[in-house]
């Protein structure tokens, strides 16, 4: 071996041994350096026509697991989708308060069907008529407010996916960019270990926002991919953007690295952003059309008793609500008896007309029947009333009258009650409400040949969307020339023009009209558009029937106490008249507070409650269904933070066994620290044993 290779031989060792400790030394410096992954020399031995000439460094290695990387990141992503869902959710039960407490919202009820027991053992009491109408008042005020809360949660769901996304698209362009450095590093020779680091950390912060899959490029750097597998950053970088509308779900679409290509939406399954959609599609618009439909129907079954009771003395004209039909298909379908009592300012009953819906009749005092059809209905009326009142129909809504400072009262048959999609006359009509709404019940009582009254050509516009808010297809379905509802269901439900490929909208013996999503399918249904119309300026499809989350979701806030009762607790119905009584009879006292136990009892009427949120159609009563939906919103909410808990756990673990593997050891490095000292040492004498054997050789010559 010559002198040169020799001199060779050590300087090589001298290099490699200064590489290594210049690693070493930056391991140590960085072992508290949160995602620093520490670096080895990949050390090669260097060969000339088969004879060693010494060592080298083909390059600086990061100590990356890619196994590790990916359990960090996955654990990252449901933790990171677990962390906001409990957050909302925990603040969304918080604005119910404690339901097993005396001030949550549920117990706001309790206090009014307390409120009207009070009142009715001393109806005379203005105090405690005053105080029951005050309860009712702040069950809706309550109402109102939780609905308006539900609603700011969902914009600040909203604002975060936003925000998200646009720090996505930051870290993906970042992620991007250091590529192009790594590959040029590598490809001279250089150490990219900075720069991978860096990206590694990038896409850490990215795989807490959303589920990613990592691969390596075989020139440096790396490539994305979502959950689903639709490309982030390759050759170049995707763009994610937020796509919502008002009235339906959003989701992530993805402008692909070719610009020209479409975008797509990326079915994402977890992360931050995969959390925030969660609560934004599903779960706060189903708690909120959960508490629409628990307060809707604990306001019907309080005006169902109101509506059973009068008030002393009886109103002089009782007007009811818009119903959203017209008169004749309303009257139809009616069975059993109603009466309908004239009552003098003292209580006589001076006549009565007893409508037999079943026999299609009315008698006046006892008298002679008159036939009726819907069609006849309110001029047979008009006709039995005769001098002593009127009655008229306008704008969807029934008015009877009595002239004679007589009071109006109308009262159901004891035995064979009038009854219509499981309302009495009064109760369907709204003719004794104690609660206004400003929308609609949607209980219709639509038969599949009734009907559809709605104007042929107008047109609703439909959007389906899967599970993860994506939209399926937008359908615009035109009101058909053929008059029934069964006609219109066949339109809605076309497989072609319709949503028969998705699901199918049908009518409950109530007279509901739903969409049911074929069965595992999760598929949503919203509304972009209505300008259907039933009648001359009647209510569209969707206020009629409550189609799509939007309308359902806001009618907790949608009523307000009649505000003659507010004005004027006399008005207050705590009275009942028996419609059996004859003629000359006094039927209504001041000290009757049969009415007002009604009232209280409204709460413990077994009623029908229309499927939303995570509830199915479910009958129970109203005390039942908010016991049922107050421990649900707790379990949901106490999941959230199990899941929360239970996936830090995991991602804990991840990061241990991760931070393992990748992270610095400083005994580890301290016995490399001593290697690569040694080895310079030792590369040294090398080099001046090869010095002095120069020397020698000069000497002698």
């Amino acid at each position: 071996m010559s002198l040169n290779t020799i001199l060779s031989v050590g300087t090589s060792g001298l290099l490699t041994a200064q590489t290594g400790l210049r690693v070493v030394s930056d391991n140590i410096s960085n072992a508290n350096t949160p995602g620093y992954v520490r670096k080895t020399v990949n050390q090669v031995s260097l060969a000339t026509n088969g004879m060693g000439t010494g060592v080298g460094v083909a390059g600086i290695d990061r100590v990356a697991n890619k196994y590790l990387q990916s359990a960090s990141l996955a654990s990252a992503s449901d933790a990171g989708a677990a962390a906001v869902l409990s957050q909302y959710l925990d603040n969304a039960q918080a604005m119910f308060g404690d339901p097993s407490g005396d001030n949550s919202y549920f117990s706001g009820l309790d206090d009014v069907y307390t409120a009207f027991s009070g009142a009715a053992d001393s109806p005379a009491s203005q105090l405690l008529r005053s105080q029951a109408l005050s309860r009712v008042q702040t069950f809706l005020s309550d109402s109102d407010r939780i609905t308006a809360s539900l609603g700011t949660l969902a914009k600040q769901a909203d604002t975060q996916i936003a925000a998200d996304v646009d720090s996505a698209n930051d870290l993906l362009k970042q992620i991007a960019s250091l590529n192009a450095d790594i590959a040029r590093s590598k490809s001279m020779g250089g150490d990219a270990s900075g720069s991978e680091n860096i990206q590694s950390g990038l896409v850490d912060q990215l795989g807490k926002l959303l589920d990613i899959q990592v691969s390596m490029r075989a020139t440096g750097g790396v490539n994305l991919r979502a959950g689903d597998g639709t490309i982030l950053v390759g050759t170049g970088v995707a763009t994610l953007s937020y796509n919502r509308t008002d009235s339906g779900a959003g989701a992530i679409q993805v402008t692909a690295l070719d610009s020209t290509v479409p975008a797509i939406t990326a079915r994402i399954s977890g992360g931050e952003i995969k959390g925030l959609l969660d609560l934004r599609n599903t779960e706060l618009p189903g708690m909120s059309a959960q508490l629409g439909e628990f307060v809707s129907q604990a306001v019907e079954e309080l005006n169902r008793a109101h509506n059973a009771a009068s008030s002393v003395p009886a109103p002089a004209s009782l007007t009811g609500k818009d119903i959203g039909l017209d008169l004749p298909t309303a009257v139809s379908g009616f069975t059993g008896t109603t009466t309908v009592a004239l009552v003098s300012g003292a209580g006589l009953l001076q006549h009565k007309i007893a409508i037999d819906f079943t026999a299609g009749t009315m008698s006046l005092d006892g008298g002679g029947a008159a036939a009726f059809t819907p069609a006849s209905f309110l001029a047979t009326l008009n006709g039995q009333l005769g001098a002593n009142g009127s009655a008229s129909f306008t704008g969807g809504a029934l008015t009877i009258s009595a002239t004679g400072g007589a009071g109006v009262v109308i009262a159901d048959d004891p035995t064979t009650p009038s009854l219509k999609a499981s309302q009495g006359f009064s109760q369907f009509f709204g003719m004794n409400d104690l609660i206004n709404s400003t929308g609609y019940s949607y209980v219709t009582g639509l038969r599949t040949s009734d009907p559809h009254g709605f104007t042929p050509g107008d047109q609703i516009k439909l959007r389906l969307t899967d599970a993860n808010g994506a939209r399926l297809r937008d359908v615009p379905v035109t009101v058909p020339a053929a008059g029934t509802m069964q006609n219109l269901l066949d339109t809605l439900n076309d497989p072609t023009t319709g949503v028969g490929l998705y699901g199918a909208f049908a009518l409950d013996p109530d007279g509901r009209m739903a969409f049911t999503a074929n069965t595992g399918s999760g598929v949503a249904l919203s509304v972009l558009s209505d300008d259907t119309e039933r009648g001359v300026g009647g209510p569209s499809m969707t206020a009629l029937f409550g189609i799509g989350a939007a309308e359902r979701g806001g009618r907790a806030s949608r009523y307000t106490l009649d505000p003659s009762i507010t004005g004027n607790p006399n008005l207050l119905a705590m009275a009942k008249l028996d419609p059996t009584a004859a003629v000359g009879v006094s039927v209504l006292a001041l000290g009757d507070g049969r009415g007002g136990v009604g009232l209280a009892q409204a709460g413990e009427t077994t009623t029908n409650f229309s499927s939303a949120g995570g509830f199915g159609a479910v009958s129970m009563t109203v005390s039942r269904y908010a016991s049922e939906f107050g421990g649900h919103i707790g379990r949901k909410a106490d999941n959230a933070d199990t899941a929360l808990r239970s996936a830090q756990a995991v991602k804990d673990e991840a990061d241990a066994r991760r931070q393992s593997v990748e992270g610095v050891n400083l005994d580890e490095e301290l016995v490399n620290m001593t290697t690569y000292q040694q080895a310079f040492n030792a590369s040294a004498r090398v080099i001046t044993a090869a010095k002095d054997m120069y020397d020698v050789l000069l000497a002698m010559l």
